[in-house]
């Protein structure tokens, strides 16, 4: 069993693992995104890429689950209705560029995760006013939720562009932390369906997936007595120096270095 659950990677590796698992789940509880981000970053430095998509699928749809439904499942389905256009867009482009995955190159799967990441901390860091005019934004959710669901089937990550529109449109925190949980959750579920098709997520890699689940929920309770608790503009602001740092080891590796 512990062979099936640590998809043959070395005792230290698998430790690392949950580490990374651990630390992606405190930092989600806390802000409500950057799981993914951290995953494929932390995983990916350690093993295989498409082991390390496997691995963040199953934790990403359970954490996911916790944050959309937390305020309750009246507000979880009005955010729903409220970014239909968003989610549909993201679930098909999703899904589409998941098939994607095995005709990239590692370094450009890499490099094409790293850049945005790094763009989009540093634009968040410097203050950067992204706003969005009200007679746009139905054109604006069609597109970040297509430009997400292209994103994440190739790499597992798409909150970036969700995350920026939600910003452009000044959506207040409680909100956005809900909001987020929905759309990465219906994102999660199309991953897993992506992925599954795909072959990346398989009867060997998903008890990896499987044990990953426990050391981010755990991970991801403690976020939340962060976010309940704590300064959470101080926290997000240290947060989005990670993110940066984490977006330049992706791009290192990517560039062989």
């Amino acid at each position: 069993m512990l062979e099936l659950l640590s998809a043959g990677l070395s005792p230290s590796v698998f430790l690392g693992a949950v580490a990374i698992s651990l630390l992606a789940g405190l930092v989600k509880g806390a802000l409500g995104f950057a799981m993914p981000m951290i995953m494929i970053s932390g995983f990916s430095s350690i093993m295989p890429v498409e082991l390390a998509l496997a691995g963040l699928a199953l934790p990403t749809l359970v954490t996911n689950i916790s944050q959309a439904f937390r305020q309750g499942s009246a507000a979880a389905f009005a955010s729903v209705r409220v970014y239909w256009r968003m989610l549909l867009a993201l679930v098909v482009c999703l899904l589409i560029s998941a098939q994607m995955l095995t005709f990239l190159p590692r370094a450009v799967l890499l490099a094409i995760l790293g850049g945005p990441i790094v763009a989009f901390a540093v634009l968040q860091l410097l203050k950067v006013p992204l706003r969005v005019r009200v007679d746009r934004r139905r054109r604006a959710e069609w597109i970040s939720g297509a430009v997400g669901g292209l994103y994440g089937g190739v790499s597992g990550v798409w909150g970036p562009p969700v995350m920026m529109y939600l910003i452009s449109v000044d959506t207040g925190k409680r909100d956005m932390v809900r909001v987020l949980g929905v759309v990465f959750l219906v994102g999660a579920i199309a991953l897993v369906v992506g992925h599954s098709a795909s072959g990346v997520l398989n009867a060997q890699s998903i008890w990896f997936s499987t044990a990953m689940v426990v050391p981010g929920m755990i991970g991801l309770w403690l976020g939340y007595a962060i976010q309940d608790r704590l300064n959470a503009d101080t926290f997000r602001r240290w947060t989005l120096i990670m993110l940066v740092v984490t977006g330049l080891n992706l791009l290192r590796q990517a560039a062989g270095l």
